[in-house]
């Protein structure tokens, strides 16, 4: 997304001071324009998605002069991973918990810290691994800083305390549950996607004021209208068929290999489906898309098409009449907000098994797990192509397009508004562990 407000900041090393990726300036520090940290970790790209989504939303309400936001505000997007002491690849991190050893990532994430023993926040994390965030908000105290991430959020409660600065810390989760590491008790505000997420925080001891149902953020290219026939012309795509859009490529290979195992393994028996036309979408994994467009020639299927990187991606699931895709936390949103029913695809660990539970709980979508599976759903859907429209309706039990203008409003509203002088979010702490009441939903 660019945009003239909106940069990325990079330190130069884990305990350097950071340098900008902006012309120098004249102003003194005193003078320079008020500034939004946005702060995601490139573990995946739905982080990073959020992140930018939101940056985005305030790039557009401070271009249409949206009332309490300053004219001349600037957002800054930052990867805490950049800002470590001790530089690692999130990405690469993310990918060893994939294949075999996804129970264990699912044992950590569903079951440590989210029970009664919970984490409030404190200064350890900033202390050890990230005092270069520190002297960057000393620096150059922000409005207030938006996190999209636990390590994000962790490092930015630290930094607030060891600089002394007074801004607001608000957390957005991106998945359909909040992990139990979120430092609850000194962030000012939950900005979470459902009635269900709220409930967990509340034994968790977040105050009420402090929690908005905004919605998962988006891209605006989600929020806007597309006409179906056009687009479907513009890519090559019958009007007269189901389009079924398959969402193979990957930011993160690795973790969609059993996902494309599986879609080779339904290849033979597309053909069958003569009402139905697969559009899948292989990214920018060239090897990947040469190895689909070939299969589809041998077999001679005539109702596949295969998409490299697709720049209108809201466009093209608009467009759609099913996706079918991972049960990650953008992914998923960018569905509802798109008004496209979902097959989730493949055995969900982790964040993902809550985000499958949500959705199939509301029948706003449908999980299978093997090829076999996957065909029976999709011939079911070919015979009966009214059952998506229930799907559909119950999506909207979810659907916030507006999510990164919400969040955005309420930062905004946060750092106009003088926390009081006993505020507990306030108050500094090395390591805050606290017991937290029964929980509303229990693993």
């Amino acid at each position: 997304m660019d945009s003239t407000n909106t940069h990325t900041t990079e330190p130069t090393d884990g305990s350097a001071a950071p340098q900008e990726t902006l012309e120098p300036t004249a102003c003194s520090e005193q003078e320079q324009p008020p500034v939004v940290l946005i702060m995601h970790a490139s573990v995946g790209s739905g982080h990073r998605s959020a992140a930018k989504a939101i940056a985005q939303a305030f790039d557009i309400l401070t271009a249409s002069h949206q009332e309490g936001i300053p004219e001349n505000l600037e957002t800054e997007v930052l990867d805490i991973l950049d800002w470590g002491r001790i530089k690692f690849d999130g990405d690469k991190t993310a990918s060893l918990f994939t294949g075999f050893t996804r129970p264990i990532y699912d044992l950590t994430w569903r079951y440590t810290f989210t029970g009664r023993l919970l984490w409030g926040g404190g200064t350890i994390w900033s202390r050890i691994m990230f005092p270069a965030l520190t002297e960057h908000v000393r620096k150059r105290p922000p409005l207030a800083v938006i996190c999209t991430h636990i390590t994000a959020a962790n490092a930015a409660v630290g930094a607030r305390m060891l600089s002394g600065q007074n801004f607001p810390i608000v957390c957005v989760p991106t998945d359909y549950e909040t992990e139990g590491l979120w430092p609850h008790l000194h962030s000012d505000l939950f900005c979470v996607a459902s009635e269900s997420m709220a409930e967990t925080l509340r034994p968790r001891k977040v105050p009420e004021e402090r929690i908005l149902i905004t919605g998962i953020p988006t891209r605006e290219d989600f929020r806007k209208s597309y006409d179906k026939t056009l687009v479907r012309a513009e890519l090559g795509l019958p009007e007269d068929k189901q389009i079924v859009l398959a969402l193979a490529g990957a930011y993160l290979p690795r973790p969609y290999i059993r996902f494309r195992e599986t879609l080779d393994e339904i290849l033979p028996y597309l053909h069958t489906l003569s009402g139905m036309h697969v559009a899948i979408v292989a990214g920018n994994d060239e090897e990947y898309a040469r190895h689909l467009r070939a299969a589809v020639s041998d077999l001679g299927l005539g109702n596949v098409t295969v998409f490299d990187y697709v720049e209108q991606m809201a466009a093209l699931m608009a467009a759609s009449d099913l996706v079918i895709c991972k049960s990650g936390g953008l992914t998923v949103t960018e569905c509802l907000c798109a008004r496209v029913p979902m097959i989730l695809l493949g055995k969900a660990y982790g964040q993902e098994n809550i985000n499958v539970r949500t959705l199939t709980a509301l029948g706003a979508a449908m999980h299978v797990t093997t090829a076999r599976e996957l065909v029976d759903a999709l011939r079911h859907i070919s015979r009966n192509p009214q059952s998506v429209d229930a799907m559909l309706i119950n999506g909207s039990f979810l659907r916030r397009p507006d999510a990164a203008r919400d969040i955005a409003k309420a930062a905004i509203a946060l750092a106009q508004k003088p926390p009081a002088a006993n505020d507990p979010t306030r108050k500094k702490r090395f390591m805050h562990f606290y017991w937290g009441k029964k929980p509303a939903h229990i693993r």
